[in-house]
């Protein structure tokens, strides 16, 4: 059974009716199939699709993001990758199932792949937590991405969260913690990491494990620091402006890509990545070849280097900053007068400890 989201009834109603014209044993008994009126009729889902997905605004994009029927990491990873081998726990505390860590084989190289998995019933989503991680899931990514960065194995990270887990089992084992430590691990590492974000990429939740060399998203995921519905809530008091939040928070790929946030858009079939998975599938094993190549003739100081000054440039070219490839824009500028204060600072001090010769030098020679 599909799901429709609220602005595809349209759609829905379209494709009901073509169900109904491609059953020969319908409502009327045995009837022959008219092709043509079929063909014309999945001519007018693909235009309607077209009109509708062509002019999405950044609300219904994170409708998009979130629909039940996308691909989840689970998906790719199955059909992707080769010779998969699940690696489990932190070694600190439990095993997180909302995260699918191991090594495999991507056209016969090496690499650690690490997805974020929502699930996809009832069941599994409890099970994997509906995507949210716990500190041990963060811990064990930080864990085996060091260990693939001692054998000098790629990084291939799935990213589909609305945030962290915020429970209070989590806060008292140090999610904010664990966290920065996954930010801090991410950019520290020396091999290439490549983030895709195939559906939701919420909050710190998602930065953890997206602070990588090439971060990629597919044309109607999301990025932000919160939800549309929290940042509503807080700026204007009113879960339902999701819309004004959506937009103000530019959490779209193409705002994203706009500001440097992200380095590369894959495109969706017409409706969504759920409509044609083996398309998208084909789409994302392109680009992680083509950006695995990139990193080639690289060496491992290289590739760290060049992840640092990419997150150092991000904000830069839109600020106040005008060469934003200079490292000495980064160092603290002070002005004449803040110069003086300084210099007189370093005046008191020397004065004083003259001073303070000169009274012991005083004593000593009077007694």
């Amino acid at each position: 059974m599909k799901n429709y989201l609220n602005f595809e009834l349209d759609i829905k109603d379209l494709e009901n009716e073509l169900e109904k014209l491609k059953d020969p044993y319908n409502n009327e008994g045995l009837s022959e199939v008219d092709t043509n009126k079929i063909s014309k009729l999945q001519m007018d889902i693909d235009n309607k699709l077209k009109e509708i997905y062509s002019k999405l605004n950044p609300w219904q994009k994170t409708l998009v993001a979130r629909h039940e029927d996308r691909p989840k990491s689970k998906f790719f990873i199955d059909n992707l990758f080769e010779d998969f081998i699940s690696l489990s726990g932190d070694r600190l505390y439990s095993e997180d199932k909302s995260v699918i860590t191991g090594f495999a084989k991507f056209n016969n190289q090496s690499v650690l792949v690490i997805g974020q998995e929502k699930g996809e019933d009832l069941n599994s989503r409890i099970e994997r937590n509906f995507g949210m991680m716990r500190p041990e899931g963060y811990r064990k990514s930080i864990r085996l991405m060091q260990l693939a960065d001692k054998f000098n194995i790629p990084i291939i990270i799935f990213i589909d969260t609305p945030g962290a887990y915020p429970g209070v089992g989590a806060e008292e084992r140090g999610q904010a913690e664990a966290i920065a430590k996954s930010i801090e691990c991410s950019m520290q590492l020396k091999v290439p990491t490549i983030s895709i974000i195939i559906g939701e990429g919420g909050s710190g939740g998602a930065i953890a494990l997206a602070s990588s060399s090439k971060v990629i998203m597919l044309e109607n995921a999301i990025y932000s620091v919160i939800s549309p519905e929290g940042c509503a809530t807080i700026l204007w008091r009113d879960p339902k402006k999701t819309l004004e939040a959506a937009t103000a928070m530019k959490l779209s790929s193409h705002d994203l890509l706009n500001l440097n946030i992200i380095d590369e858009v894959i495109e969706e079939p017409v409706g969504g990545a759920h409509r044609d998975k083996n398309l998208i599938l084909e789409k994302i094993n392109l680009s992680i070849k083509r950006n695995l190549d990139g990193f080639l003739n690289l060496s491992r100081e290289e590739i760290y280097n060049q992840r640092k000054e990419k997150f150092l440039k991000i904000g830069r070219s839109k600020g106040f900053i005008t060469n934003s490839s200079s490292k000495d824009s980064l160092s603290i500028k002070t002005n004449v007068f803040f110069n003086f204060l300084n210099k007189l600072k370093s005046f008191k001090i020397y004065l004083s400890a003259g001073l303070l010769i000169l009274v012991l030098l005083f004593f000593v020679f009077l007694f």
